[in-house]
């Protein structure tokens, strides 16, 4: 009994060394990533509130160029997945980042509609399988206990993009004139240079897989080794098999429904509430700080969450009662339309988002067996971010033609509340 107790407890040591050294060594590193990553993708939103009037680009106009990133990053998403498991998580990153970056600084060339829609298009094609490459890439790394908290950790990146980026760009901005370019133009181009240099540091900071890894030590790396083995071999509900099946399979394409109420907001709302703060008179510096507050709240929150998710072990009402509070805070904004209505309306809605990420993709990464996950995570991804391309666009025409966004975020609002009512249908069939 002693000698047992004795491996069992040598076991644990094991276990929490071991997951606390791959945590340290992957998450920062790939959370500055995706945080370069939201910035890259959703300055446009700061840039419009000089780049529309210098190039008079109507809200129509500015919310299709928004949306077109989706389509083309929709048709490269699985891919691009495909690619990564063929070609390595370590190359396949470093590839994606430095396409990225060069087509966002690249955005400061554009001149009028057409060349806007055009580097929106390209930006979606670079960009296209990072998201579920890392998703997959945590999936080589970490067993399923602990994912709803790393992927909260990993997707913090984001609301911390837009609490941090917003006063950034808004004070990019202000480099107005210099070298004889606009502030819009300098913040593409500051702002899409650190990733070419972190796709370049990633071929040295990443391993492909546990057995890579030479800077565990080998009893660490032969318990991950078989702790993920032995994962892998367990069923899942969306097992191995052809491809369009994975793509096809009932349980991957409602779980993109899903994920569509948070990532279909997420762009849709990081896109469009500057304009929404700036219509109240607010200096660019000013919408920058009003713009940063929900982020920050929800960056606290969505810690908490996912790791409550994981403390629990409970994956289900974890997503859909964030997005139920997504819905509640949208359709407070018919009714709320001062300033400070404004910023509680998104408050509630950008924390909902947020809260729900963790949990929603520890669900997909538990659901789809190893030979499933590449195409079956990427077709998550890409299925949730095209619903972005819709709900950006109609946000626009909504606006351009009423002038309120308040009755723009309708369409949000409904699509929070499908994907919760979607998430409570797979839990009880599940």
């Amino acid at each position: 009994m002693i000698a047992t107790t004795d491996s069992v407890d040598q076991r644990t040591a094991i276990e929490a060394t071991t997951m606390r050294h791959v945590a340290w060594r992957i998450v920062p590193f790939l959370m500055v990533c995706y945080f370069i990553s939201f910035v890259d993708r959703v300055n446009a939103g700061f840039a419009a509130l000089e780049m529309n009037r210098d190039l008079h680009l109507s809200p129509a106009v500015f919310g299709l160029g928004g949306g077109l990133f989706f389509i083309s990053y929709f048709i490269f998403e699985v891919p691009s997945n495909l690619a990564m498991e063929r070609f390595g998580a370590r190359r396949w990153i470093a590839r994606i980042m430095v396409s990225w970056g060069v087509v966002a600084a690249a955005m400061a060339l554009i001149v009028g509609p057409y060349t806007y829609y055009l580097l929106r298009l390209l930006l979606g094609a670079a960009e296209a399988g990072f998201f579920p490459g890392v998703m997959l890439y945590i999936t080589y790394w970490f067993p399923s206990a602990y994912r709803a908290r790393i992927i909260g950790w990993f997707m913090v990146a984001v609301p911390v993009s837009a609490f941090l980026g917003s006063p950034l760009s808004a004070a990019l901005l202000g480099a107005d004139g210099l070298l004889g370019l606009r502030g819009w133009q300098w913040m593409f181009i500051f702002e899409g240079a650190p990733a070419v240099l972190l796709g370049l540091l990633s071929l040295y900071l990443l391993d492909d897989r546990p057995s890579h890894a030479a800077w565990l030590a080998p009893a660490r790396r032969d318990w991950l080794t078989a702790r993920l083995a032995e994962e892998n071999a367990a069923a899942r509900p969306v097992s191995s098999q052809a491809l369009w099946r994975v793509l096809a399979n009932r349980r991957v394409l409602a779980m993109a429904l899903v994920l569509a109420g948070s990532t279909a907001n997420s762009s849709g709302i990081q896109l469009w509430s500057p304009q929404m703060f700036k219509a109240f008179g607010l200096t660019n510096m000013q919408t920058g700080l009003a713009n940063a507050l929900p982020f920050a709240l929800a960056s606290v929150i969505m810690i908490w969450w996912s790791r409550r998710s994981d403390r629990l072990s409970e994956r289900v009402w974890h997503s859909i009662l964030p997005l139920v509070l997504v819905a509640i805070g949208l359709a407070g904004s018919l009714w709320f339309r001062s300033l400070s209505g404004t910023m509680v309306v998104l408050c509630l809605a950008v924390t909902g988002i947020y809260a729900c990420k963790g949990p929603v993709w520890a669900v997909a990464t538990e659901w789809l067996a190893a030979g499933a996950a590449a195409a079956g995570l990427a077709q998550i991804n890409a299925l949730s971010n095209l619903a972005g391309f819709g709900t950006i666009y109609v946000v626009g025409v909504i606006a351009g033609a009423t002038g309120s966004f308040s009755l723009a975020m309708g369409p949000l609002m409904m699509l929070a509340a499908l994907s919760a009512a979607t998430m409570w249908v797979l839990g009880r069939s599940r």
